[in-house]
């Protein structure tokens, strides 16, 4: 005996909608109608469009109403042709659904990182600095009482502590840029020096800055970038990375570009968190970004966000 699943293997979408259907319209047996989610379902899975289901509904429909007995009621046919649709509509239903709570999640998870990161810059920026000054007050009281050599010796760890303020003083603009006082472009420029610094990779800012966006879309830019830098260094091993800012006509636009290994895009090897999180922050601006890369080619991604008018 040969089930749905069975059938759902061995016959076309459209075959397979328009028997479910008819079968639906001549008995209207529960079965038929858990046929048509499970019909709804192979187009999700298949990537179709709901409105590609509505016109295959709508073929499957004229097929089928000749086929029928002219004694069937034609006014039953039309209000169970509409239950079968959105029977077979609601794993879309379902889809968007998830979508939307997933969406709404990681919107909710974007706004606590947010708050963390501007905890951890008023760490780095307030509390370690506090620390680091005392340590440079203590040093100087023992440097007091100890022979040339050793104040030489104290001078050196000195430097070394003035160096790791410089870097934790970088790592909370990097964290927290204070509200990007000087426009989007200067505070990627600041950006690309303190990743250089602190990564060893090379990486550079160009652009023009001839409007200001909305507040809401630098911030956002300012995270995306950011978190592609972080991908790059993390991932790609590369040895520059060249960051590119400009803004055409209507629109403002980015672009990452770095010279590292590189990877498949249909294998989705590096859409972690990272990538879906800048995704979520462009989309809660109207942006959206295409990625570039293949292994060993290095890798592009290009960043576009409409400005309204």
């Amino acid at each position: 005996m040969h089930t749905h699943t069975d059938k759902l293997a061995s016959a076309s979408l459209q075959q397979l909608y328009v028997a479910a259907l008819l079968d639906y319209l001549s008995h209207e047996q529960e079965v038929s109608l858990h046929w048509a989610y499970q019909l709804g379902r192979q187009a999700v899975s298949e990537g179709r469009p709901l409105i590609e289901m509505i016109e295959l509904h709508h073929r499957a429909l004229c097929e089928g109403m000749p086929v029928l007995p002219a004694t069937v009621d034609r006014q039953r046919i039309i209000s169970s042709a509409g239950a079968f649709l959105v029977e077979a509509m609601s794993p879309y239903e379902m889809t968007n659904r998830a979508f939307d709570e997933a969406s709404t999640a990681l919107e909710q998870l974007n706004e606590k990182l947010e708050n963390e990161a501007k905890r951890i810059a008023h760490a780095l920026h307030d509390d370690a600095r506090q620390l680091l000054a005392a340590v440079h007050v203590q040093l100087e009281n023992i440097g007091h009482t100890q022979p040339a050599e050793v104040r030489e010796e104290l001078h050196k760890v000195r430097q070394l502590l003035d160096r790791i303020e410089e870097q934790l003083r970088g790592l909370a603009r990097e964290l927290s840029p204070p509200a990007l006082e000087g426009g989007l472009l200067s505070a990627l420029k600041n950006l690309a020096v303190s990743v250089s610094r602190r990564t060893g990779v090379r990486v550079s800012m160009e652009g023009s800055e001839n409007v200001r966006p909305p507040v809401k879309v630098e911030a956002a830019l300012y995270r995306v970038v950011q978190e592609a830098l972080t991908n790059a260094t993390k991932h790609a091993s590369p040895k520059a990375i060249r960051v590119q800012l400009w803004y055409p006509e209507g629109s403002v636009r980015c672009c990452i570009v770095d010279d590292g290994k590189g990877f498949d895009t249909s294998q989705n090897s590096r859409s972690g968190l990272g990538l879906t999180s800048m995704r979520e922050r462009l989309r809660t601006i109207g942006g959206d970004y295409e990625i570039h890369s293949s292994p060993g080619q290095g890798t592009r991604i290009e960043v576009c966000v409409p400005l309204e008018r």
